[in-house]
């Protein structure tokens, strides 16, 4: 087995067995089994108006002397993260009465309570003798003094960032149910350069817009990147001398391989949920048809046979359907039918076109771009066309992409002129619409699954 000090600092993704070593392995800490098992209040996340829940985030301790600006650090993009889920109401610093926090005792409940926190987050960050830093984390119900959660890490200190997001997950799991989506990254596309002559180039990033990396040099325009669901790779289109072609791109290594030369153009390559395929559009003449590969066999596996343009396809989670794009019935809709081929159905049917369909990897919903009367908007909707439910409207909203739980969106919006694109997200209950921080022009983002 790989001794975890040798991992070299320029590493760009640990399996948390990989991370999380040693101390890791005790699971909850002391005194978390009952309140765990006792199964405290979970956040409902209705349709409608919603209050965050105060929560209480003080800077987690500094275990040895120097370990105060990792500590603070911690703190900081934790606090960043369940603020821009939109579910929780960091409380101000400021408003704390206890300044100082010793996670080895126990809080005092009525100085957190009369400053209305609801839960209560402790943590400690110590540097331990070979470089590495054990962090600490405890989560606490304010109102009955349980600890919902609790768990230390020990990791090499330059992984602290991750830490952070996992606690943060953590968190999230253990006050609303659902899986959290802070260690995860974005790929997307770099843009710089005026409106004429724009540069663009893959990008990579946290979720939370740090720890930016290029992964392409922008001597060639690249498109619609989409992540493996199963490996640390991506697929996207490079348009370069001669027909575009579909790459493969190990994030890791830096490797790259051509799924395949095609004839004429080739659109929109994504991956099967086991990630041994990718779909695709396939020009031909006047129209397009979608196409999958075996990208073991090389095979190529024809799916639809029409006088259209059919395009944008993605998977159901569970790999039995998928969505796509088609204007076989005279304007762009969006069209569900089985993995395999066959008959397609209808599920779009409102005003404007639609385009763009992606699955939520719940199953639950199908995101999607729908045009008309000089807007884009971006919208879900049930997986039979029900339930039609647009969440922000503007000029030029494009690209959905769903966070790996399902409960976030993220897209981009180009304003036009001189100005470029840049990525958002919002809930898919249409509120918290934020700007995601990328150092320029974004576009194109797609969503990486859980890194553990």
């Amino acid at each position: 087995m790989t001794d975890k000090n040798d991992l070299p600092a320029m590493t760009f993704r640990l399996d948390r067995r990989q991370m999380l070593t040693g101390i890791a392995a005790l699971g909850v800490l002391a005194g978390s089994r009952g309140a765990l098992a006792q199964g405290p209040k979970k956040i409902v996340i209705p349709e409608g108006d919603f209050a965050p829940v105060p929560i209480a985030i003080p800077n987690f301790a500094a275990g040895t002397p120097g370990d105060t600006e990792v500590g603070v650090g911690v703190t900081q993009v934790i606090t960043n993260n369940l603020k821009r889920s939109g579910l929780f109401a960091p409380i101000d610093q400021a408003a704390y009465i206890e300044k100082s926090i010793n996670i080895d005792a126990p809080p005092n409940l009525n100085n957190w309570k009369s400053i209305n926190a609801q839960a209560l987050v402790m943590g400690r960050m110590t540097r331990q003798a070979n470089g590495r830093v054990k962090a600490e984390f405890r989560l606490y119900d304010v109102n009955t003094g349980q600890q919902l959660a609790g768990n230390a890490y020990d990791t090499s200190a330059e992984y602290w960032r991750r830490i952070a997001h996992i606690i943060s997950d953590q968190i999230y799991e253990r006050m609303t149910g659902e899986k959290g989506y802070f260690d995860t990254r974005v790929v997307f596309v770099d843009e710089s350069g005026s409106a004429e002559r724009r540069v663009k180039r893959l990008a990579l990033m946290d979720q939370d817009g740090a720890n930016v990396r290029y992964l392409t040099r922008g001597a060639d325009l690249v498109l619609t990147p989409r992540f493996s669901p199963s490996t640390q790779e991506i697929t996207y289109m490079e348009f370069g001398q001669g027909d575009p072609r579909v790459y493969l791109l190990n994030i890791e290594t830096g490797q790259r391989e051509i799924v395949g030369n095609f004839p004429g153009m080739s659109f929109s390559p994504r991956f099967s949920p086991d990630g041994q395929r990718i779909i695709m559009s396939l020009q031909q003449g006047g129209n397009s048809n979608l196409f999958v590969m075996d990208l073991r066999s090389k095979s190529l596996t024809r799916l639809t046979d029409t006088p259209a343009i059919d395009t944008s396809p993605s998977y159901a989670p569970d790999g039995s359907q998928l969505c796509f794009e088609s204007d076989r019935g005279g304007k762009p809709q969006i069209y569900v039918m089985a993995a395999t081929g066959g008959p397609a159905q209808r599920i779009s049917f409102g005003d404007g076109t639609y385009s763009t369909p992606v699955w939520s990897p719940r199953g639950d919903y199908i995101a999607f771009t729908k045009q008309g009367g000089g807007q884009f908007a971006i919208g879900i909707m049930k997986t039979d066309g029900s339930g039609e439910r647009i969440l922000t409207s503007g000029f030029h909203n494009e690209g959905p992409t769903f966070a790996p739980n399902g409960r976030v969106v993220m897209f981009f919006r180009d304003p036009g002129g001189n100005a470029g694109p840049s990525l958002f997200t919002i809930d898919v209950s249409g509120r918290n619409e934020l700007k995601v921080p990328t150092p320029g022009f974004a576009s194109d983002p797609a969503w990486s699954p859980l890194l553990s």
